[in-house]
């Protein structure tokens, strides 16, 4: 009895009487290729949603007139998510309130912001800068910083810090009043308040980007 196993037959080809040929495959090649084949598909598409285009319009962060087209790979989101959970932690990137809200206190939060936020673009790694998505993530960081945020500072903190500090020590001592209604008595203070505003909105679409880039 010849007890040697017969050799698997995984492709065959035959040449048949009316000319044309038969390829027979076995089964095991046949699941091989599947998973072949699946396992292509399957990361043909996550390549795909990992590196989907993504667009952000600068007028809409108020930082210039173009639109940024992205390729956001994972570094890029764990930038985006750094930078999107600080302004969802802060005033920043909140709806303001000028009948419940400071606006001292507000200037607290832009300042503390924008010490982080530099501090965020200091701490990625250069090898991540070197991807054009994250430099353009990087270079919108700042430019929100020094064109969104600096430019209001710039024409009205100090202003607005002097006048109520003094009035602040003038109710010293006297009647209780309110700082939302201290506030309200700036000289310009309609002025103060369009443009706070307008900043405002803009720092929240920037938010909303940061957001979509994390999980979109």
């Amino acid at each position: 009895m010849n007890n040697m196993a017969e050799p698997l037959n995984l492709l065959s080809v035959e040449l048949l009487p009316d000319w044309t040929i038969s390829v027979t495959v076995s089964v095991w090649v046949g699941g091989v290729l599947l998973l072949l084949g699946l396992s292509y598909i399957a990361r043909k598409l996550l390549v795909e949603r990992a590196w989907k285009s993504f667009e952000i319009d600068e007028a809409e962060i108020g930082v210039g007139s173009s639109k940024i087209k992205l390729r956001p790979n994972l570094d890029d989101r764990q930038v985006a998510y750094a930078i999107w959970v600080e302004l969802s932690t802060r005033k920043i990137g909140l709806p303001i309130d000028f009948d419940h809200d400071v606006v001292a206190e507000i200037y607290d939060s832009w300042y503390h912001f924008f010490a982080v936020t530099r501090e965020l673009v200091k701490s990625v790694p250069v090898k991540r800068v070197r991807s054009s998505s994250t430099q353009a993530i990087v270079k919108l960081s700042i430019e929100v910083l020094n064109e969104g945020l600096r430019p209001h500072l710039t024409q009205w903190q100090a202003r607005f810090r002097r006048w109520y500090d003094n009035e602040i020590n003038k109710t010293s001592g006297e009647l209780v009043i309110d700082p939302q209604d201290i506030q309200k008595n700036f000289p310009r203070f309609d002025e103060l308040r369009a443009d706070m505003e307008q900043v405002n909105k803009h720092l929240m679409r920037y938010r909303e980007k940061m957001r979509q880039l994390v999980i979109e």
